[in-house]
């Protein structure tokens, strides 16, 4: 296989994922114990940026990190996996942190996120790396960072002709001229629930919510629904991927990012909406069945291997 020639540029954030496993959420003030713990990278423009790379993308992140040691993490698993690193270095703040709970039983999860350095991120931070922005196959970002941000790097990839992907999570409120530059945009049920105000919980209820998305402007929209696989809906079409199982499901945190990681591959590739939703598809399957989450991403060969 041949590496694209153009990269995929993700602007998101690192965090250190500490991942408690118990059998359900204490209440408050109240202690339990747990019967597992792991500490490894994550954050989801991290996490997106290791997909892409393990599934044979040119992968590069454009972010902020502070002077310590989960920057030494970022730094390990972003040359393990081969991405390019585009980074701020922030002395007067600290490497993000994420709390993540998950049940035992279930391997659902709950989260706390504290970006710490990449809650700076800027417009300026963005305006930087322009050239590289425009030199892109695919430009990908999510909400964890501020919004300005995401939002001065979508109008530049736009600007440029580069392909457009908008991952909304965490959900919050954005305005139709943002939307309006999002060639694809990437919620689950509970994102495209909060953007759109209709509930999502069936593939036709996810139907109704991706073309209310359309209608503000959206080129197209994929809602990822867990086990019930992905909708992808455009102007032209309408196409439902099922979910692919690689085995007992550990640990979904993951999950959407893996997913991500892998439809921007497979969009940079030029593959048909189809395939690419497979592809995304099988990269989400194989990282579930793995504790942790950058750390969960498949290598291009065993996603080959499942389709």
């Amino acid at each position: 296989m041949t590496l694209p020639q153009k990269p995929i540029v993700n602007l998101g954030i690192f965090v250190a994922d500490a991942a408690f496993r118990a059998p359900r959420m204490p209440r408050m003030g109240e202690t339990i114990l747990g019967n597992g713990f792991h500490l490894g990278p994550g954050g989801k423009g991290s996490n997106q940026a290791v997909a892409s790379a393990m599934a044979g993308g040119r992968s590069h992140l454009i972010t902020r990190l502070g002077d310590d040691d989960f920057a030494a993490m970022a730094r390990d698993i972003w040359a393990r996996a081969g991405v390019q690193p585009e980074v701020t270095v922030d002395g007067e703040s600290f490497t993000g942190a994420a709390m993540i709970f998950l049940e035992a039983e279930t391997g659902n999860n709950a989260i706390i996120v504290t970006p710490g350095a990449a809650s700076r991120i800027t417009p300026a931070d963005v305006e930087a790396r322009r050239a590289l922005i425009e030199s892109a196959a695919i430009f990908i970002t999510q909400l964890e960072q501020p919004i300005p941000a995401a939002q001065r790097g979508l109008e530049i990839a736009r600007a440029a002709g580069v392909t457009t992907i908008l991952n909304p999570a965490p959900a919050a409120p954005l305005p139709d001229a943002m939307l309006a530059l999002c060639d694809y945009i990437t919620p689950n049920e509970s994102e495209a629930e909060a953007l759109t105000g209709l509930p999502v919980t069936t593939i036709d209820e996810a139907k109704t919510a991706a073309a209310a998305l359309l209608a503000k402007g959206v080129g197209a929209v994929v809602i990822t629904l867990g086990g019930q696989g992905a909708l992808y809906h455009d102007r032209n079409q309408t196409l439902h991927c099922p979910a692919l199982s690689a085995g007992k499901v550990i640990d979904t945190t993951g999950a959407g990012d893996a997913f991500n990681g892998g439809f921007a591959v497979a969009l940079s590739e030029g593959m048909p909406i189809a395939r690419a939703l497979r592809f995304a598809t099988a990269t989400a399957g194989i990282s579930v069945t793995r504790q942790g989450t950058a750390g969960a991403m498949p290598t291009r060969a065993e996603i080959e291997a499942m389709l």
